[in-house]
């Protein structure tokens, strides 16, 4: 299986990392924070300008026409640099429409999505059940529209997000509608993560979505689904990246007893560990990532990658903070960031437990299939 990157996929990950590394400054995320603000326009604006945010928007609707790998490679460098901002709901979004919209619906959204005048929600969380193949939200055809009962949890960017995609049980079938979340029948209640990032429980009760604003694939919420699972796991390699950057140049110049702390064997085999958690989370999400932009069965892809960006990720930020000592809880240091960050997206879609589980039923179910 060959990894290696494309000259295009090279392009976007350096011009993604150049315009990053430059416009998201800790001192810029210390005055967001300062601010209560977890969306920075001015970012906004300059990657939609580089034409960053309409990477999987087809050109005929002012994008550039890739997709999911090149929207993981744009999303581990916002890892990188810890930026806020709801860039993977609608990274997620904006592919699920140039893959399964209707005409109508690509025009009416994607060319906002690629200007940075539009943001969306993925709604995956259902608060009736695990599953993501079954949710417990209901959608009942109403004349020429659907009546959406349920309950939403987790979902980032919904006071924004000018649509909700939220998958559904419709009768026999799941299906994804576009929700306005703030349409009537539709309640947001807010919460907080611990990254200071804006969370909603999306209350459904009766919300009317007409029939324009479903999804036409039958299999689409597997494909979302999938493709946010994907996505998260890109994001949190780069967080885990940047945090043992910083920890393994913190190791090079902090001195202690004369000497700098990397030299010790002890320090040495906790950054080695981390090496290895790293890697074995870059093959299992680029390996996720293949299988679902080529359309192949990806559910156990998928949830081994998701298992280590949890499992792994959650050793490396723990490893980083504790190897910087006493400055890792100074939060005028940046290592803090890149630990809360991790421990979002470790539990974001299920932990690593939840991939266990999801694995040994599906094994269970029917067998072990030859590595593909």
């Amino acid at each position: 299986m060959d990894f290696e990157l494309s000259d295009d996929q090279k392009a976007v990950r350096d011009l993604a990392r150049g315009i990053l590394e430059k416009e998201v400054t800790v001192e810029r995320l210390k005055q967001l924070e300062r601010d209560g603000a977890w969306r920075d326009p001015a970012l906004v604006a300059t990657l939609a300008d580089a034409g960053l945010l309409g990477l999987v928007v087809p050109a005929a609707h002012g994008g550039m026409g890739l997709g999911l790998p090149e929207a993981c490679l744009l999303l581990q460098e916002l890892g990188r640099v810890a930026a806020p901002g709801a860039f993977l709901s609608t990274l997620v979004g904006a592919l699920a429409l140039a893959r399964d919209g209707t005409e109508a619906q690509q025009r009416e959204w994607l060319p906002p999505i690629a200007a940075g005048d539009a943001e969306f929600g993925v709604a995956l969380v259902d608060a009736g059940t695990s599953d993501p193949a079954a949710p417990a939200a209901n959608a009942e055809r109403n004349g020429s529209a659907w009546i959406l009962t349920g309950e939403k949890r987790w979902v980032a960017g919904a006071d924004r997000a000018r649509r909700l995609l939220v998958p559904a049980r419709a009768g026999g079938e799941t299906r994804v509608f576009l929700v306005d979340p703030q349409a009537a029948g539709v309640r947001l209640a807010p919460h907080r993560l611990s990254t200071g990032e804006p969370v909603f429980t999306v209350t459904l009760a009766g919300a009317a979505v007409p029939d324009a604003d479903a999804l036409a694939a039958a299999d689409a919420a597997a494909r979302l689904h999938a493709s946010t699972l994907a996505a998260i796991c890109a994001t949190q390699l780069g967080v885990s990246e940047r945090a043992l950057d910083l920890t393994a140049r913190y190791a090079r110049e902090r001195i202690q007893f004369g000497v700098p702390i990397g030299s010790f064997q002890a320090v040495q085999h906790r950054l080695a560990d981390c090496y290895i958690d790293l890697e074995a989370m870059r093959w299992t999400t680029w390996r996720a990532v293949e299988h679902v932009a080529e359309g192949r069965p990806a559910a156990r892809a998928c949830a081994v990658a998701k298992f280590w960006a949890a499992d792994g990720g959650a050793r490396i930020a723990a490893a980083c903070q504790h190897l910087h000592g006493g400055i890792g809880v100074d939060l005028d240091y940046p290592i803090h960031r890149y630990f809360l960050h991790s421990k979002s997206l470790e539990l974001a879609l299920g932990g690593a437990t939840p991939q266990l589980v999801r694995l040994g039923r599906d094994l269970a179910a029917s067998g072990p299939a030859e590595l593909p």
